[in-house]
């Protein structure tokens, strides 16, 4: 296949939707010769901030001289944005020459075993990324967990060590209904006797139970390491260790203080494996960008980007609003989520930030409707002020009609969402359309 029709035949496979489930990624792994256990992982899991946090472990690895591999999901524009080498998209041409190796491995598992040993589109990518780390002799990868823990098709390598961001309610239809369910599924990423670190406020009993019944040392925010923020920059402290005047990165906003400091856990956790200097630090937290986190096309009318998704998330782009606010003007958002998100719950949270609402429905499986988009913030008591229209391209058109000079649009709701309007933003700007 070539790369054209390498992509066709990855997204085609999105038709089999999510499989909870290792063994058929697992026959597809040995299958390839295992290429994951070539080289060291560390797990990212978690509800929130799971993008940033992988990005400054791998950021920090790379400063510290280590070669690394780094996967993430989804993309926002383009497929090659989940599998990076050395902060280098996989190239186009190896996309096509490892999807041909898999389809040719996926077709002989359909052979033996039916159509229900065919690897679902995730499945594929994580052995995509595994294979490539091979081929490129990763030092270390870092892998950002899909859905859930346990049964994800990433928790098939053996990690050193793995970190969870802070989780909340999120898939709930197959994780369970509360956040000790959702944690103790999660959970299935420890690994005994092995370091493990949560980076949020409050760990999930579930976590913490599961930890302690497998023997993982589960290290924790505020208790074996800790924050303090001053004017500028902040300091990190614990396990034995001090790092001093740490640049705020480059990331906004205080939560991303948060996901560094438990990258900076993680790595501690594992010293043993790598020699980690403070300039390496502070080189790798101010080396993090990352397209539709808080990302800001600055103008007569700002436009923001955020994939904001669930209540936990949009406090923090409310924290990051609060700042723009204070420059004054209006922000106006431009929205969509999916069916089996807190609609109701994320507007509630931004309302106090949001003078008018523009939505539309998504083109995507699990999208909502424009009646369910209208009915959420109708429960929001938000009603009177937002305005439902056929499509995002609309919704955006609109927005742009009601807003004055100074004031800002912001694009959020999910990585669907930005992922349509964000290049329309960059062809303006006159930046590239994809990483």
């Amino acid at each position: 296949m070539n790369y054209s029709e390498s992509l066709d035949y990855l997204f085609g496979l999105q038709r089999l939707g999510a499989r909870l489930g290792t063994d058929v990624v697992t026959e597809l792994l040995a299958r390839m010769g295992d290429p994951q256990g070539s080289f060291p992982s560390v797990l990212v899991a978690g509800t929130n901030g799971k993008g940033s946090t992988a990005a400054f472990l791998d950021s920090v690895l790379r400063c510290a001289g280590l070669r690394t591999g780094l996967y993430t999901s989804p993309h926002l524009v383009r497929f090659e944005e989940r599998i990076a080498v050395d902060g280098g998209t996989i190239p186009p041409e190896e996309v096509a020459r490892i999807a041909t190796l898999l389809r040719e491995q996926a077709d002989g598992m359909v052979g033996r075993g039916g159509e229900a040993r065919r690897p679902s589109f995730f499945e594929t990518a994580t052995a995509m990324a595994l294979r490539h780390f091979q081929d490129r002799r990763v030092d270390m990868a870092v892998l950002e967990v899909g859905l859930g823990g346990r049964l994800d098709a990433t928790s098939v390598v053996d990690a050193v060590t793995c970190l969870f961001t802070p989780i909340d309610l999120d898939h709930q239809e197959w994780l369970g209904p509360d956040r000790d369910s959702i944690g103790r599924e999660k959970a299935g990423i420890f690994r005994s006797g092995r370091a493990a670190v949560f980076g949020g406020d409050d760990p999930p009993a579930g976590l913490v139970e599961h930890a302690d019944r497998l023997g993982a040392r589960l290290l924790l925010a505020g208790r074996d390491f800790k924050v303090r923020l001053r004017d500028g920059d902040w300091d990190w402290e614990g396990l034995g260790r001090q790092r001093l005047g740490l640049p705020l990165p480059a990331l906004r906003g205080t939560f991303q203080v948060r996901n560094a400091a438990a990258a900076i856990a993680t790595l501690e956790a594992v010293s043993d494996r790598l020699s980690l200097s403070t300039v390496a630090l502070r080189e790798g937290l101010l080396g993090v960008r990352l397209p539709g986190r808080f990302e800001v096309f600055p103008g007569p009318i700002t436009l923001i980007f955020d994939v904001a998704h669930n209540p936990e998330a949009a406090r923090g782009l409310a924290e990051n609003l609060a700042r723009h606010a204070a420059e004054g003007g209006r922000t106006l958002a431009v929205f969509s989520m999916l069916r089996d998100k807190d609609i109701a719950g994320v507007a509630r949270v931004l309302a106090p930030q949001i003078s008018e609402w523009f939505y539309a429905p998504l083109e995507a499986q699990r999208a909502a409707t424009g009646e369910q988009l209208g009915a959420a913030l109708d429960a929001a008591g938000l009603g009177a002020v937002a305005h439902g229209h056929a499509d995002l391209l609309a919704a955006l058109a609109a927005a742009g009609a009601a807003a004055r000079h100074g004031d800002r649009i912001l694009v959020f709701g999910s990585f669907y969402t930005v992922s349509l309007l964000l290049p329309l933003a960059r062809a303006a700007a006159g930046a590239p359309a994809g990483r």
